[in-house]
């Protein structure tokens, strides 16, 4: 069973930064493109990044130059560093593969409020 668990959230002032992991249950992980989507209050999810099998990143305008994402295909982690944030931030955030294939974890709640 495809499961994912995120990590690393927290209430933050604007400006500053949170490192984001997930951790995920699959097989064949190094083939599968990642993403970390966020679900914002009153809103829809919405794809933030995503990481292919090869490296190559893609970001939302809204975080590009402020996030980056990254993974460790030996220990089956995907992260997302998150700089200079700001309050539209806030938001639980998700990982999933690139397409949103599988079960949603618990995501992670990012505050950003001064």
């Amino acid at each position: 069973q495809v499961q994912f668990v995120e990590s690393g959230g927290g209430l933050v002032q604007p400006g500053r930064s949170l490192r984001l992991s997930c951790a995920a249950s699959k097989s064949n992980f190094r083939l599968d493109d990642m993403a970390w989507y966020r679900r914002a209050p009153g809103k829809q999810r919405e794809f933030v990044a995503r990481i292919r099998s090869s490296g190559g990143a893609d970001y939302a305008d809204s975080v590009r130059g402020r996030f980056t994402i990254s993974r460790d295909n030996a220990k089956i982690m995907v992260y997302l560093q998150m700089n200079s944030l700001r309050p539209e931030d806030t938001a639980i955030y998700y990982c999933n593969t690139g397409f949103g294939d599988y079960p949603w974890g618990q995501g992670t709640q990012v505050t950003v409020s001064s």
